[in-house]
């Protein structure tokens, strides 16, 4: 089969590898024909990142985790991707929920279904998978992968029945195409919130995780949230925000409110999240909370010691949140919105392209990139 490979910053290439196979009953191999790039995978593809990072950790800059590729999970080469639509091409024995031609999605984790942390909803975290690793993953080096990439002919994925989600009738995939981490990393920043506290205003620092900021707020207006707000830099995602039914803020330099602390123009917010993936993104966020309010982190924070404004947090009894996200725990109800007609992702997919032509347009600078190619169309033929 082919596979993408990412080789070094700027470099993805196709590769001849061997077929993907069945290796127990409960296995499932399955045929990506859309996948998308995530917003994380830009730090890599986009700058040397592997090379900073060792050095960071040589400096005691960053974490000690990036000192080699046995514990830095952005170590090349790898085989790459891991969002995606797929088509399952054949089932191990015991798998029941699924058959050869139904459409999947495949969340980037590796889960069991069974243990205590995904019966939790600590997907990612699953007991099985992650005895001597801390993640089990699709697209990633050693340190946290070896179990393939997403752009890629075939795919194996264990634990079938527990991992894979249906398509459902009637959605197209193509919207689907972030489904597998970056659309539920998204709902996770807002959903269990607003369940508490419905129609509360959100607001959201924007920038590093270019889609995930952008997602959070279709899908916080889609929830219910009276307002939200998002700030970023770049008029292109403020574009899209406003396109998603939140109120786009400029942030510039001179934004005084900004370095104060200060809410744009109302009270504290219940609700923030940072998608800036910066120090004083992270601090605002915080800076900006509610009494009793919840911010969520979802970028990368890899500065030994970053700063953490615990004596604010202190004052207004704050909740901070980091951490992977656990698409499998989070998918259904992605999915219901999206059936609903409330929440549509597709807006943000700026660029799509053929399949073949991965390699480039996965370099590409757009907020979200996606290559796709025709399924196979197995459950038609055989159903005849």
């Amino acid at each position: 089969m082919r596979e993408l490979v990412f080789v070094k910053s700027k470099t993805l290439k196709w590769r001849d590898a061997p077929d993907a196979t069945l290796t127990s009953a409960t296995d499932a191999v399955v045929r990506p024909f859309i996948a998308a790039r995530c917003d994380g995978d830009i730090v890599f593809l986009h700058h040397d990142f592997d090379r900073l990072l060792g050095v960071g950790a040589r400096m005691h800059v960053v974490d000690e985790a990036f000192r080699g590729a046995a514990t830095n999970p952005f170590a090349a080469p790898f085989a790459y991707g891991h969002e995606c639509v797929a088509e399952v091409t054949s089932c191990g024995a015991d798998v029941r929920r699924f058959a050869v031609g139904d459409h999947v999605i495949v969340p980037w984790s590796i889960s069991c279904g069974s243990c205590a942390p995904c019966a939790a909803g600590l997907t990612s975290k699953c007991a099985s998978m992650c005895v001597d690793k801390p993640l089990a993953a699709f697209g990633f080096g050693d340190a946290i992968g070896g179990h393939g990439g997403m752009v890629s002919d075939t795919l194996r994925v264990p634990h079938a029945d527990a991992m894979l989600v249906r398509v459902p009738e009637g959605i197209d995939p193509l919207s689907l195409a972030s489904a597998s981490d970056n659309i539920p990393d998204a709902y996770r920043t807002v959903g269990p919130y607003l369940e508490r506290a419905p129609g509360a205003p959100v607001l959201v620092v924007g920038g590093g995780a270019k889609s995930i900021g952008l997602y959070i707020v279709g899908i916080a207006k889609a929830l219910g949230a009276e307002r939200v707000d998002y700030l970023d830099t770049c008029k292109t995602r403020l574009d899209l925000a406003e396109k998603m039914g939140g109120n786009p803020v400029p942030l510039t330099k001179s934004a005084s409110w900004f370095r104060r602390g200060r809410p744009p123009g109302r009270d504290g917010y219940p609700i923030t999240v940072d998608a800036s993936s910066t120090t004083a993104g992270l601090t605002y966020a915080i800076s900006v909370l509610a009494p009793g309010g919840t911010c969520t982190g979802v970028g990368f924070y890899l500065r030994r010691g970053t700063p953490v404004p615990l004596w604010k947090m202190y004052m207004k009894s704050a909740t901070l949140r980091v951490g992977v996200s656990h698409p499998r725990a989070d998918l259904p109800a992605v999915l219901a919105l999206i059936e609903q007609g409330v929440f549509d992702p597709s807006k943000l997919n700026t660029l799509v392209a053929d399949w073949d032509d991965a390699p480039r347009a996965l370099l590409e600078h757009s907020t979200k990139v996606v290559v796709r190619r025709p399924p196979l169309g197995l459950a038609a033929a055989r159903r005849s």
